[in-house]
């Protein structure tokens, strides 16, 4: 089985990515979406700007879904990260994981979520809405303890 992997500067389609997922296996008991959306932190964030290092942003990004689809026998996966400007309440990530059963598909998209946030490439600026341009926002140990957890 092989995950579709997507880095792109425009919207995904959750409907679309999971017909396509999905359709042609009956296999599949369970599906679980995971959309990540730009936050407008309590109404000071107009946005937020991602970069990400091309070529090994997708590299990583397949890396991680072949560990979760070994790991969690999933029968799909789907992978989508958006970079450039994002607009708060627009769409920044996309994980699909089908799985013959719940809890399988489940963890499948938490642990794909978990490393992504963690092991993938991107780096996230924040724009306030007085149009101040602000700092790249630092990696949290508590994501560190969340991946660290499928150890």
């Amino acid at each position: 089985m092989t995950p579709t992997i997507r880095v792109q500067r425009d919207d995904f389609d959750l409907q679309a990515e999971t017909t396509l997922l999905s359709k042609g296996k009956p296999g599949i008991g369970a599906i679980v979406t995971f959309t990540g959306l730009c936050r407008d932190e309590g109404g000071t964030l107009s946005a937020l700007e991602l970069e990400h290092y091309p070529g090994m942003a997708e590299a990583e990004m397949l890396r991680i879904a072949n560990l979760a689809i070994e790991r969690f026998e999933l029968k799909g996966l789907t992978a989508i990260h958006r970079y450039g400007k994002i607009a708060a309440g627009e769409n920044i990530v996309l994980v699909i994981a089908a799985a013959p059963h719940r809890q399988a598909a489940f963890d499948g998209a938490n642990f794909v979520m978990d490393y992504l946030k963690t092991s993938a490439p991107f780096w996230k600026k924040e724009h306030a809405k007085d149009g101040k341009s602000g700092d790249w926002i630092a990696a949290k140990d508590s994501d560190d303890s969340a991946r660290d957890k499928w150890k």
